[in-house]
């Protein structure tokens, strides 16, 4: 499958998962800090590389695949690198929000299923702590039927997509690193995909 079908599929996958988070922020209330970008400093963040492929294929329409991947060879840090701090105490943004993973997206919005099978709204500390009701609340009416994105479903979504980039796990820098070899390696002998209209960044 080429790379832009891959992308289009991997673009769509994520609308669709917008759509549910938009619709689960608003039957939980509960939201994500404005300004607050400490859960992309932790350092065991992982990913595919399927899920930034759409970023690899941007950065590769303008011009700057061959730079990025040169500064991830670079970059010794574990953090994203795409994550762009605004302060030491965990107050950043994403520098491609557009172009954000699948685990970005998930992380505060999604639920993982525990050894019994229950959903279990996967968030972080600052939520629990700072938004203790609607948490507690939204993690009750989960168990009731509320409608939650599920990880190991987009998981496996991702994967029919293309098995061996949505099913290789890596630390994310290593997983941005893979999607931009994947797109440098298949336009290699290929044209450039003129169909694509190529804007300045």
């Amino acid at each position: 499958m080429s790379i832009e079908r891959r992308v289009q599929l991997v673009e769509k996958l994520f609308l669709q998962l917008e759509q549910e988070i938009t619709q689960f922020e608003h039957s939980s209330g509960m939201h994500c800090v404005s300004g607050c970008g400490k859960c992309c400093t932790y350092p065991d963040v992982e990913a595919s590389p399927l899920e930034f492929l759409p970023w690899a294929f941007h950065l590769f329409l303008h011009g700057d695949a061959e730079e990025t991947l040169l500064l991830l060879n670079e970059n010794s840090s574990l953090t994203c690198m795409i994550y762009k701090p605004l302060s030491i105490v965990g107050q950043g943004r994403c520098g491609n929000y557009k172009y954000r993973g699948l685990i970005c997206r998930l992380f505060g919005y999604g639920a993982n299923t525990d050894k019994y099978g229950n959903l279990r709204l996967a968030t972080c500390k600052i939520i629990k702590e700072g938004q203790a009701d609607k948490y507690n609340s939204t993690a009750e009416a989960i168990t009731k039927g509320l409608h939650v994105p599920v990880f190991t479903e987009y998981y496996m979504q991702l994967n029919q997509i293309d098995f061996n980039l949505g099913n290789t796990i890596l630390p994310i820098n290593k997983a941005l690193k893979m999607a931009l070899e994947e797109v440098l390696r298949y336009y290699t002998y290929r044209s450039f995909p003129t169909h694509f209209e190529k804007k300045s960044v």
